[in-house]
């Protein structure tokens, strides 16, 4: 198990964090060492974990047994093999051998279809528009407006929602074509009240993972209240890390931490909240946090936080935000919390005539606007 788990982190370290080491060690030491010439290779963070997961839960139950084949479908499956969703052996390779698997299931495939066309309109028309808006405040502006920085804020906290639970509806579709069921991903997060509630609802196979081999191993809440948050710190932080290698992906991930925390705290004192400024606070705590995660360093990432707070100026008719932009971010806002997610629609549809309408007319829409193609973000981890 020791080595196993090693050897998979070390490659993960080696491929996804050597030059980060490398140009941290030069800044620290004032040392010219050269950075490597390593190509990432796709997935690697998903398909570590899987893996991971896997060893620890055969090391602690010596009696699961399964062939090289079964192994390698289930690491390899490809709808998830890309961006996730991040799954256990028991949930993915007893359908492997499932009779019923192997038959056609007109229901599963209808699902599959619609799931797989929700996910690509979301990536295509919503999460593609918001692309250009983000990298305008966040590449461009230096020193953003009170309304620009709200506008690339709010717009990346929408284009990484619909980019990602996108992929994760195409990822659940190609699996239901196949009679696989995969485990969910999203339920509707930033409908969350609080941010315990957000990481139960967000990348909801990261969440358990995370729970499961690193917070319960760490002594989750078992060791006293000081020892639970400082867990809790831990697992977030190296959270963080596991998106990318960067010092805002940490602090993204430290500030998750620190929410989860004072969330707990609070949660302690058994003071009631308004639900709608329990959400409204929650989902700006989530913002913030975002700023971190898409600026590509840490001064940008204050530039525009500065801007959030008005400190670079409010103007009315701001360069890099336009009325049309503010407009669909409201509306995405709303879709976020009144539409039915991918979760409600997979367990509830039935094949008809207004659904088949419906998913040819988003198929079209999507089909006929992939002119250029932007990668998913998630790729990138």
């Amino acid at each position: 198990m020791i080595a196993g788990v090693s050897f998979n982190l070390l490659l993960l370290a080696y491929y996804k964090y050597c030059n980060f080491f490398i140009d941290n060690i030069n800044k620290m030491f004032q040392t010219n060492i050269s950075s490597l010439n390593i190509v990432l290779p796709l997935a690697i963070s998903f398909f570590t974990f899987t893996q991971i997961a896997y060893i620890v839960d055969i090391y602690k139950n010596r009696n699961i047994k399964y062939n090289l084949i079964s192994y390698s479908l289930f690491v390899l499956f490809f709808p998830h093999l890309i961006a996730g969703p991040i799954v256990y052996h028991k949930e993915i390779i007893p359908q492997f051998k499932d009779e019923k698997t192997f038959k056609v299931n007109y229901l599963n495939i209808s699902t599959g279809i619609l799931l797989f066309f929700i996910g690509l309109f979301k990536k295509v028309i919503i999460a593609d528009y918001f692309s250009p808006h983000v990298a305008l405040v966040f590449d461009l502006a230096e020193h953003p407006t009170f309304i620009e920085a709200w506008a690339g804020a709010l717009s990346y906290t929408m284009q990484i929602y619909f980019d990602f639970s996108g992929y994760t509806d195409m990822a659940l579709g190609l699996a239901y074509m196949f009679n696989i069921k995969m485990p969910y991903n999203f339920n509707s997060p930033y409908k969350s009240n609080n941010i315990i509630d957000f990481w139960r609802t967000w990348h909801m196979t990261l969440s358990r993972f995370l729970k499961d081999y690193l917070y319960i191993p760490l002594g989750g809440n078992r060791l006293g209240k000081l020892r639970k948050y400082i867990n809790l710190m831990i697992t977030m932080l190296l959270g963080g890390l596991w998106h990318g290698a960067g010092w805002t992906f940490v602090i993204w991930g430290g500030l998750h931490g620190i929410y989860l925390c004072i969330n707990h705290e609070f949660r302690s004192t058994k003071i009631k909240i308004n639900w709608f400024i329990a959400r409204t606070v929650t989902f700006i705590a989530v913002v913030v946090a975002w700023i971190f995660f898409r600026a590509k360093d840490i001064k940008t990432a204050f530039n525009i936080l500065k801007g959030c707070v008005g400190l670079n100026g409010i103007d009315f008719h701001p360069e890099y935000a336009t009325k049309i932009e503010i407009f669909f971010i409201i509306l995405a806002v709303i879709a976020v919390n009144l539409l039915p997610n991918s979760i409600y629609l997979a367990n509830n549809i039935r094949p008809n005539t207004k659904w088949l309408v419906f998913t040819i007319l988003i198929a079209l829409i999507s089909l006929t606007m992939i002119n250029n193609p932007s990668e998913f973000l998630y790729f990138q981890f």
